[in-house]
């Protein structure tokens, strides 16, 4: 079909503060759709308003076809995603949903689930204020739970929904008929098969996923989102709804020029020109690093592999050649310690030198939770000398404030030095010029961690819902042995099992 009759596009007018007033589409740049015969969108659009909730179209649009019937009564759509960036009110639509499952359609639990307890918390609070402010929908409740982490609304016909932060177990033992996950491009493949498992005696089942798009390099459970892109992307997709507002191409390809077009804002900010301005994405544009706003504003991904199992960086053959059980550290050590992104455990190693002069690593400890880490290295820095290494950019530095007070020895990491970490333990186990005492956890997670790239470097990343812990604690502390000012790692009693 050639150009004729096709009309141009305009520019918008500018205002007096010379920005122009763009509209954000109100439909997805990607949308899989699958068959229905109709939809209960509309009630729920409507329930929404009394409580308050006006939804804008684009939110409208979402209801409809997650709501969508098949022949029979029951949703079209088992699994229904939207993907947009941050504040553009994905939050609304939640609520509209969650609301008519508790008010409209009956449902007997639903699960709202997120990373962040804040974001939970959040939530909760906008749910009971919704309710509270219809004395329709008021008068049916029968008890509001305000307990940490117990955090729930009861109706008085029995109907519940929950607000949880994700855990490895978390959901185990529930019966859900719908299951929400915000924040989905930070989801744990356990978190998300302890929740998932939980729609399956239901006769009606729903999941719901909200987010905003993946940056590998930032979001290290990225892949179950990923991995629900690639089934939208190829399409006709019988059970799947996906909704995703973002702009074309791959996130390191995005250039300045793209990253101010405005055009581009508004294709991917359904929320442009009516709760968000043009001002403030240009505010936020020269705040944030470009990389940043592309991901947070535009929704330009780097999506992972969702291969489910990736294969080994390190040659595991090799990392037997490398195992001694009696390995003993003589000489220079340093001590580290990693705590993975859930916080459930958390992993001290040694590493340093044998007598020989071969590098060697250590598990010191490995437990539950973060609470015995500080006290266990000031005991070892006070019997063995040597100073602590950590990656000031991880999960485990929010302990570095503890060990600065506790005038621990403490060497952090920038993100350049964990990739130069990475590379040094690499290059030894693939020379064979490392030793270990083959401790199984350190093993496990020599076999499940990944690439993430850190631009044209990279550091581990995890593969599945193993814990790669044991193997960052590792990775420093050999780097420390290493790399350390003299003085500060020199021993008062080298480390020896």
């Amino acid at each position: 079909m050639g150009d004729a009759g096709r009309a141009e596009p305009q520019p918008a007018p500018a205002t007096k503060e010379g920005i122009m007033n763009i509209q954000g589409s109100q439909r997805p740049r990607v949308l899989s759709v699958p068959p229905s015969v109709g939809s209960a969108g509309a009630e729920a659009v409507d329930l929404a308003a009394t409580a308050g909730l006006h939804l804008d179209p684009w939110q409208i649009f979402c209801l409809h076809h997650m709501l969508a019937e098949k022949a029979g009564g029951k949703w079209a759509a088992f699994e229904a995603v939207i993907v947009v960036p941050r504040q553009n009110g994905k939050g609304c639509v939640l609520a509209a949903r969650e609301l008519a499952g508790l008010f409209l359609f009956g449902e007997q639990l639903i699960v709202h689930s997120a990373h962040e307890f804040s974001t939970s918390l959040e939530h909760f609070h906008r749910i009971l204020a919704l309710i509270e402010g219809s004395p329709t929908l008021a008068r049916r409740v029968a008890r509001v739970t305000r307990s940490h982490g117990e955090e729930g609304i009861e109706l008085k016909t029995g109907q519940r929904i929950r607000f949880r932060t994700r855990t490895k177990a978390g959901g185990r033992g529930f019966s859900a008929d719908l299951v929400v996950f915000d924040e989905a491009m930070v989801l744990p493949e356990a978190a998300h098969g302890a929740l998932l498992p939980t729609l399956s005696a239901r006769p009606n089942p729903q999941v719901v996923y909200a987010g905003s798009a993946v940056d590998q390099e930032v979001h290290e459970h990225g892949v179950v989102l990923a991995r629900l892109r690639e089934r939208a992307m190829a399409g006709e997709d019988p059970s799947l709804f996906w909704a995703e507002w973002s702009i074309p191409g791959d996130l390191d390809k995005i250039t300045d020029e793209v990253a101010g077009d405005r055009q581009s804002w508004a294709q991917a900010n359904p929320e442009l020109g009516i709760r968000i301005t043009e001002g403030h994405i240009e505010d936020e544009r020269r705040g944030m690093h470009p990389r940043t706003f592309a991901t947070e504003r535009m929704g330009a991904g780097s999506w992972p592999n969702t291969a489910p199992t990736a294969p080994a960086v390190l040659d595991m053959s090799r990392w037997a050649a490398c195992a001694d059980p009696a390995s003993t550290i003589d000489g220079r050590q340093a001590f580290a310690f990693d705590i993975p992104l859930d916080r459930a455990t958390a992993c001290i190693s040694v590493a340093g030198l044998r007598d020989d002069g071969l590098p060697s690593v250590e598990i010191v400890q490995y437990d539950q939770g973060t609470g015995w880490v500080v006290e266990r290295l000031a005991e070892l820095i006070a019997e063995h000398g040597g100073v602590v290494v950590v990656d000031d950019h991880g999960p485990a530095s929010s302990l570095i404030p503890e060990l600065e007070r506790r005038e621990i020895p403490l060497l952090t990491l920038d993100m350049g030095q964990v990739a130069q970490a990475a590379a040094g333990i690499y290059d030894a186990v693939m020379g064979v010029t490392l030793r270990h005492r083959g401790e199984p956890v350190l093993t496990d997670a020599v076999a499940g961690a990944v690439k993430r790239k850190l631009g044209d470097r990279w550091t581990w990343g995890r593969g599945g819902s193993g814990d790669v812990s044991p193997l960052v604690a590792s990775t420093l502390a050999l780097w420390g042995a290493f790399n350390a000012p003299e003085d500060e790692i020199v021993p008062m009693f080298a480390y020896g099992t």
